[in-house]
C-alpha cells in the first residue's frame, strides 16, 4: 500500500465523469498497476434516494458497480500517467456479481479493486465494495480504455 491519497480534484481530472454520475470521492492505498481503495461517502443527498426507496433508501447495486469501474478506472489512470486521462471506459463483463448487505445513507463504502488481468487496453478487476468488515456487494469486471468518441 501506499500513502497517496488522490483528492476528488484529481478524480475529476482524471475520469470524464461529473455530478451525479461521479461514484467516487477519494483513491487510497494505491498499489499502481495492482490495486487501489476507492471511497464513496453516501449521503442522504443522493439523487437516487429520492427513488430508491422512499422511507428505506437504498444505495441502487448497479451504482455499487458503477463505482468499482471508476475505482478501477483511476486505478489505470494514475498508473498510466495522463496519457489516458480524458479516455472512457466502457464495461465489457460484469461477472460473478453478488449484493450481500444494503449500502444506506450515512455508510462511507470501501471499494476494493484488484487487477486480474491486462492485455493492451483490456483490463479485468476483482471487485469488493465494503462498508466497515462488512462485504456489501462483489463482483469481476472487465472493461475497455477508448478514445472519447463512442465506437
Amino acid at each position: 500500500m501506499s500513502n497517496t491519497v488522490i483528492d476528488i480534484r484529481r478524480i475529476m481530472e482524471m475520469l470524464p465523469h461529473r455530478y451525479p454520475m461521479l461514484l467516487i470521492d477519494r483513491l487510497l492505498d494505491i498499489v499502481p498497476n495492482e490495486s487501489a481503495v476507492g471511497l464513496k461517502n453516501v449521503t442522504i443527498n443522493e439523487n437516487f434516494f429520492q427513488g430508491h426507496f422512499p422511507g428505506a433508501p437504498v444505495m441502487p447495486g448497479v451504482l455499487i458497480i458503477e463505482a468499482m469501474a471508476q475505482t478501477s478506472a483511476a486505478l489505470v489512470v494514475h498508473s498510466a500517467g495522463q496519457a489516458l486521462e480524458g479516455k472512457l471506459v466502457y464495461f465489457m463483463a460484469i461477472e460473478a456479481a453478488k449484493f450481500r448487505k444494503p449500502v444506506v445513507p450515512g455508510d462511507t463504502l470501501h471499494i476494493h479493486v484488484k487487477k486480474e488481468q491486462n492485455r493492451r487496453n483490456v483490463w479485468k478487476f476483482q471487485c469488493e465494495a465494503k462498508v466497515g468488515a462488512d462485504l456489501c456487494a462483489e463482483a469481476m469486471i472487465t472493461a475497455m480504455i477508448m478514445d472519447g468518441v463512442a465506437p
